[in-house]
């Protein structure tokens, strides 16, 4: 039987992000792949030009008849819209028996406003301090904390009572590096857009190749592939490479254990 992963985010029609990017995700890593949807947006690859926010009862409705009857053994929170669902899904989330991995989502790719601040200040106070995981950008990051320094961004949502935080670097300026930060230390990632070969991948022995997916888009995020990890394994050991200078390969390891039932 495979494990599931619930995504609780909005649609885009286009497929390009929100609950059809993620079930894709979930697909490809040999999970299947759950939904609530939270707002409908009418959008393409170039415009974002409708947002319509569900009502915050509807999404109750659609947690509550997914987690009873089939339980998810990971979540991910996308955009959420409006203070009501975020309000909603935070009351959930410290009930959850699965680990919540937060995509604090406030702005599209086109740049459309996806979470207002009062929403904001609800997802920072009420949800983030039951989340496994928090995978925000830089500007979301900054948004959150006031910090520019990733760093100090980091320890800031480690403050709020979040096991751990993966702010992504792809909004950076040169090569994006993402950074991980929890209780135990700091580990920046740098994507030099080469991508990772089979063989390479093949020597990290964690993951299997097939496992880690591919991490060739500049400034990819790590967040989804955890999910995944999570669910799947019911636990993670994640092996990522960096490059040093030219071509100097540097490996480093970590653990994730999951909080106790």
């Amino acid at each position: 039987m495979l494990a599931a992963a619930l995504t609780i985010a909005g649609s885009d029609p286009s497929g390009g992000a929100g609950i059809q990017a993620d079930l894709k995700t979930f697909h490809q890593f040999g999970v299947y792949g759950e939904a609530v949807i939270t707002l409908l947006t009418v959008q393409n690859t170039r415009h974002v030009m409708r947002v319509e926010v569900m009502e915050a009862d509807l999404v109750r409705q659609q947690i509550e008849a997914v987690v009873t009857d089939i339980p998810p053994a990971a979540v991910k929170t996308g955009a959420l819209g409006n203070a009501q669902v975020v309000s909603t899904v935070a009351q959930w989330a410290q009930h959850a028996k699965a680990p919540i991995i937060v995509d604090p989502v406030m702005i599209s790719k086109h740049g459309a406003r996806l979470l207002s601040p009062e929403a904001q200040q609800i997802l920072k106070h009420q949800l983030i301090p039951h989340a496994f995981l928090v995978t925000p950008n830089l500007p979301e990051a900054e948004a959150l904390t006031g910090q520019k320094n990733p760093e100090k961004a980091a320890e800031h949502l480690l403050k709020l009572g979040c096991r751990a935080v993966l702010i992504k670097g792809g909004h950076a300026e040169g090569e994006p590096t993402d950074l991980f930060h929890d209780r135990a230390g700091v580990l920046s990632v740098t994507d030099t857009g080469r991508g990772m070969a089979q063989e390479e991948l093949k020597k990290l022995g964690a993951f299997r190749p097939s496992d880690l997916g591919r991490h060739d888009m500049p400034g990819m995020g790590l967040g989804l592939a955890l999910v995944e990890k999570l669910a799947s394994k019911c636990g993670a050991r994640l092996t990522l490479t960096s490059t040093e200078g030219s071509g100097t390969r540097a490996e480093i390891a970590f653990s994730l254990k999951l909080p106790e039932a």
